[in-house]
């Protein structure tokens, strides 16, 4: 999802002027198509990381090449951020890639700028309808409390991207100028470091950096993008001249991705501990943005509200200088998908009967997830307060305990939450503002650690 601008992407679509064609025939008749994927954007995973780890898209191209009699080789490319692919699709490198909202606009404003076919957005991966794909994080014993205590302070985040809008947005929103934050920017890995070291004071970042660092212990959320209530996405773009002159690739591609979407969606652990072999995340934090109830939610469909958000970014791309002009509705093309005809996959869900609460498990605004070390399979939890309970009966080895926040919805890590009780209710709450905003709204209810409320069940 990271963007870079200016000379960094000049000196990108260059390089790229010396890579090997692709989409070629060699003299054997065999066909390159070449993937660029981000491997720990693991949103964009049923067109990545995910779908190389199974095969599906060479399965699929196999099938095409025994029908048109012809040989098909696929060539993945794996970047850190957005800007590479796109500046090896303007120089016709990359014929199909995978990236987060704000990288996806840039994509097709640069490919316009150029001229010729261009771009297009052909379908989604993994999307979150409130945005909490994004978020800001601080050391845990950071004395920050509210967005509007990092003014005047050090906050890493990657300039352009989705994560950057994010931030300023919400301290905007807060009365905070983005003048106001002494803003660093940062690769994601680079401002990690910067954080867990001190050399930065917070950390605005998409998935899955801020779980990455809560999980380790070196940071806690103090700002859930959810609060915005502004849709972030990411999907798939394709050059135009590549999808016209090969139109069947594109629909193995797009059958492809929806192969591996019905993989992640029906055997979702399995898929998360697949992304993370291939890319040294954590598998708990993996599951908690792919995982059941996880804060992304995969599809391929191009839904209207996702289209609308894209057009409501392109002002905000604007105004910071990383986007001239782009015409969105000659950017998507809905017709691959149409013709593609993709199966409906329902999203994964928590389900099942909650063992200890001895009920099912029904309402996905309470239900949890809940993963013992050497259990192959976790288990559901009915409400927050059951969850609880499993924890403390278990006696085993906690991996993982993922609960929504009360007022969001937003997954979370149930040890890393803050709690509130309210009568007999127990209330997990990702952020400080949230647990502050529900305290004004009920006077009886008290503040717990996790370790309350772990005594409380």
């Amino acid at each position: 999802m990271r963007v870079r601008t200016g000379a960094v992407l000049a000196a990108a679509v260059l390089t790229a002027a010396t890579a090997c064609s692709s989409s070629s025939g060699s003299g054997d008749g065999t066909v390159e198509v070449v993937v660029g994927y981000q491997s720990k954007t693991i949103n964009t995973v049923t067109a990545g990381t995910l779908l190389r780890a199974q095969g599906y898209f060479e399965q699929r191209l196999t099938e095409l090449g025994r029908a048109e009699g012809r040989h098909y080789k696929v060539t993945w490319q794996d970047y850190d951020s957005g800007a590479p692919i796109t500046a090896q699709m303007l120089a016709e490198k990359i014929d199909i890639g995978s990236m987060g909202d704000y990288p996806l606009l840039i994509n097709g404003s640069r490919a316009q700028e150029a001229g010729g076919p261009g771009t297009r957005l052909v379908s989604i991966t993994g999307y979150n309808l409130l945005g909490a794909l994004n978020s800001v994080v601080v050391p845990t014993g950071s004395t920050a409390h509210t967005l509007a205590d990092l003014k005047g302070k050090k906050v890493s985040t990657s300039v352009g991207s989705a994560a950057d809008g994010t931030l300023v947005q919400a301290l905007r929103k807060a009365g905070v100028a983005d003048t106001e934050i002494q803003k660093q920017n940062q690769q994601p890995a680079v401002g990690a470091s910067a954080l867990k070291a001190g050399g930065v004071d917070a950390l605005a970042q998409f998935v899955a950096w801020p779980g990455a660092v809560v999980f380790a212990g070196d940071a806690r959320l103090l700002y859930d993008g959810a609060a915005l209530a502004k849709p972030t996405l990411h999907g798939v773009v394709i050059r135009q001249k590549f999808g016209t002159e090969r139109p069947a690739v594109v629909k193995a591609f797009l059958n492809a991705q929806a192969d591996a979407t019905a993989y992640l969606n029906q055997e979702p652990l399995a898929a998360s501990r697949k992304v993370a072999e291939a890319t040294g995340l954590p598998a708990e934090v993996v599951h908690l943005y792919n995982g059941p109830n996880g804060i992304a939610t995969f599809a391929t469909p191009l839904r209207p509200e996702l289209l609308a958000a894209l057009g409501e970014d392109v002002p905000f791309l604007k105004s910071v200088g990383v986007l001239k002009a782009l015409d969105l509705e000659k950017f998507i093309d809905r017709s691959y998908l149409e013709q593609a005809a993709l199966p409906t996959v329902e999203p994964a869900r928590i389900t099942g009967t909650d063992p200890v609460c001895g009920r099912p498990v029904t309402d996905p605004k309470l239900a949890g997830e809940v993963w013992f070390e050497g259990d192959g399979a976790t288990q559901p939890a009915a409400d927050p307060g059951c969850l609880l309970k499993a924890v403390k009966a278990s006696g085993k080895k906690l991996r993982a305990a993922y609960v929504p926040d009360a007022a969001t919805g937003t997954r979370w890590f149930a040890d890393k939450d803050l709690w509130v009780q309210d009568g007999t209710a127990l209330l997990p709450f990702t952020t400080e503002d949230g647990v502050q905003a529900y305290l004004a709204g009920h006077p009886g209810a008290r503040p717990l650690s996790y370790r309350e409320a772990l005594a409380a069940s």
